[in-house]
């Protein structure tokens, strides 16, 4: 008892769950929801309408039986007879045109809500991507929210149909006595409160093994994916990684396997104490009947709506037991899409300058990511001077990623500011920030799709066409590897799709370059832009790269002295700070870390 009483305080809050899983699926769904609504109602009813019928043609066959068949006597039993079978077959219909119905919302439905978490994961902070929390909301709502709100509208119906349905036949049992349906009601209750208390449990294991299910999936995505396959072979991981997939699958398939056995136990035990009243219920009608009390019309009908009763009863108990249930995992997709991004746009948005005058200024800003108590830059202070190539160097950990990251607002500082033009980041839309920033990631994104596809995505707002496309390739570099692929530049990559073509790392990185050279931005970011090229291609491109960048402010992350040599100034850091600052000759002429760096460099290349 003390479950139902829980259960019963959390009603305006599994309410709520119901509300919002109906609106959206009216946003997604409409009309349809309406037509599901007028054919549940009417599913709802013939069954009523099939148990009278049943009492009628039976009372008129006892009736006739004994008489000879003439078609006055016959006429009554077969128009009912008809009138039975038409109904039955009617219900046939419309139980094969709401499945229909079902299938169709269902479809709208989970693009729907594909939909709103795509635009979600796309919208929350960088942040939520450093927190294990976020990738298990993220791993619950995508688990979940393709079925829960069609199965939650279906216990709706369910609800509706079969309340209906026992409305009518409660109606048709009081005549009997009030007793019956108050029997039909209590023999319902055993299957309810053990469906009740098992999803419960079911839902708090599956909460608490959230993280278990998805290290199963990463396990199996390491011995199937294309990327790992090389390593995993060299080193024989296979039979490591399948070791420890297994591990956590027999844990999980275990607890829920237990799960399921008790479930099942209890189900039984709750399905016999419900046959056993339907039972003693039936032998005491059939001894009224055997006493004349009541037709033999009447016992069908009672045998008819009370067992078909009982079902709806119990159906009805366990919809409700099931719209319960639902809400709760509902809760974690609805968590999810409640989420809030910090980094939010000013009321009043600055302009943003489509060329910077000044340029960029890091003032005394420090950082840590979330959950790292190091701070990753420390009252840094940094300038950048508007259209000069500047190139930041140093080891790794050294804080130049992190740059990228809050020049590009993924990230605020926890103090300092970051200022373009005098103007403070947050003053400006973020997306009109972004919009005259293009940067080349260190890992950039590798589309398996035709070779234009992948440069034109550099700016879809301005719709390039070939010509533009082609100019950006040449001035990365990677016209020549496009010209001898079988199709050029409507070349399928990748080796996800039939037909499709690889290419070497040096030539996707090649790709990305144009990719970014086709945005006509004020600003541009380049993260180790030549590390998968040899030096002949290095030189190459660097020569081709000072007379693409003389109207942007250009930035180059890199490890390589090479490229760094080419840059107006040239920032060196180390441990969140700039250690070092001049161009190529100054900083050779200091005898520092840069100098000494460089040697090195230069004897490696030459050794």
């Amino acid at each position: 008892m003390q479950l139902l009483r829980t259960k019963l305080r959390e009603i305006p809050t599994r309410s709520r769950s119901l509300r919002q899983a109906l609106e959206l699926v009216w946003q997604a769904a409409r009309p349809w929801p309406i037509v599901w609504l007028g054919l549940l109602i009417l599913q709802g009813l013939l069954p009523v309408a099939i148990a009278y019928l049943s009492r009628e043609l039976t009372n008129h066959l006892v009736a006739r039986i004994t008489q000879p068949t003439v078609w006055e006597t016959a006429r009554p039993v077969l128009l009912f007879a008809a009138l039975l079978a038409g109904f039955t077959l009617l219900t046939e219909g419309l139980r094969n045109l709401s499945n229909w119905v079902r299938v169709a919302q269902g479809e709208w439905v989970r693009d729907f809500i594909s939909d709103l978490i795509h635009e979600q994961a796309a919208n929350v902070d960088f942040a939520f991507y450093e927190s294990s929390e976020y990738y298990d909301r993220l791993h619950r709502a995508q688990s979940e929210a393709q079925s829960r709100p069609i199965a939650l509208l279906e216990n709706g119906g369910g609800l509706l149909q079969n309340g209906l349905t026992l409305i009518g036949f409660v109606g048709i049992l009081i005549p009997f006595g009030l007793w019956l349906p108050a029997i039909l009601l209590v023999s319902a209750l055993p299957a309810f409160y053990a469906a009740l208390r098992y999803s419960l449990q079911y839902h708090q294991w599956w909460l608490r093994v959230t993280e278990e299910e998805r290290r199963a999936w990463y396990y199996s995505w390491l011995l199937t994916a294309r990327d790992n396959a090389a390593e995993l072979r060299v080193f024989h991981l296979h039979p490591h990684f399948q070791k420890r997939y297994r591990q956590v699958r027999d844990r999980l398939r275990k607890e829920r396997l237990t799960l399921a056995r008790n479930q099942g136990i209890a189900e039984f035990m709750a399905g016999g104490l419900t046959f056993l009243i339907v039972g003693l219920v039936l032998i005491g009608m059939v001894w009224q009947t055997l006493l004349g009390f009541i037709t033999l019309g009447d016992l069908v009908l009672f045998y008819q709506v009370f067992s078909q009763g009982q079902k709806a009863m119990q159906t009805l108990l366990l919809n409700l037991n099931q719209i319960y249930t639902n809400s709760l995992f509902l809760n974690s997709m609805f968590e999810f899409l409640a989420l809030k991004p910090q980094i939010q746009p000013p009321t009043s948005p600055k302009p943003m300058p489509l060329k910077l005058r000044q340029g960029i200024e890091f003032q005394n800003v420090t950082f840590h990511y979330p959950g790292n108590d190091r701070a990753a830059l420390q009252n840094f202070n940094l300038t950048l001077l508007a259209g000069q190539v500047t190139a930041i160097v140093g080891n790794n950990g050294a804080g130049k990623s992190t740059l990228i990251k809050l020049l590009c607002r993924f990230y605020d500082p926890q103090a300092g500011r970051v200022l373009l033009d005098g103007v403070d980041l947050r003053e400006f839309s973020p997306l009109e920030l972004r919009k005259q920033i293009t940067v080349l990631f260190q890992q950039p994104v590798y589309h398996n799709d035709t070779v234009a596809a992948n440069i034109a995505i550099g700016d879809l707002k301005a719709s390039p066409d070939r010509a533009m496309i082609q100019a950006a390739a040449e001035a990365a570099g990677a016209d020549q590897p496009i010209r001898r692929l079988p199709q050029g530049y409507d070349t399928l990559l990748g080796r996800w799709f039939a037909g499709g073509t690889d290419l070497s790392t040096g030539e996707w990185q090649r790709l990305a370059l144009a990719r970014s050279f086709l945005r006509p931005a004020s600003i541009l970011i380049l993260d180790e832009p030549t590390s998968a090229m040899d030096s002949w291609a290095e030189a190459d491109w660097l020569d081709r790269f000072r007379a693409l960048v003389h109207h942007q402010t250009a930035i180059i992350i890199t490890h390589r002295f090479t490229t760094a040599m080419r840059a107006d100034q040239i920032h060196v850091m180390v441990d969140g700070q700039v250690l070092e600052s001049g161009n190529h000759q100054q900083l050779l002429a200091q005898k520092g870390y840069y100098a000494e760096s460089w040697h090195m460099q230069v004897r490696d290349l030459g050794g």
